[in-house]
């Protein structure tokens, strides 16, 4: 891949990764604002117990944070840091080149 390919996939991984943890506070936001509503609609609907819909719903929570920090997160930050590390590189192998082409030019003068 070259680095335009890492940076855009960079930009996409950072991107969900924002919007997916937007969408989880919008979630947990309602969840906690209106669980007393709700808990006793979804226990009547579903004909579970509270205690067996807050476990799923704990569930549900934990296995977003596992998929935004370690499917999202994780790859942008990895691919971030190979790009800075390349570029980096690339300007310490550029830069003795431009001292002595610097010290080449005084030295003419």
């Amino acid at each position: 891949m070259n680095h335009e390919n890492l940076r855009l996939s960079r930009n996409i991984l950072f991107r969900s990764f924002l919007i997916g943890m937007g969408i989880t506070a919008f979630l947990a936001l309602l969840t906690f604002a209106f669980f007393d509503v709700w808990m006793n609609w979804a226990s009547l609907l579903l004909r579970l117990e509270e205690s067996k819909i807050s476990s799923m719903l704990l569930t549900f929570f934990t296995e977003i944070r596992f998929f935004l920090l370690y499917l999202l997160l994780t790859p942008a930050l990895a691919i971030h840091w190979t790009l800075k590390a390349e570029e980096e590189s690339k300007k310490g192998k550029d830069a003795p080149n431009l001292t002595i082409i610097q010290a080449q030019g005084a030295s003419q003068n």
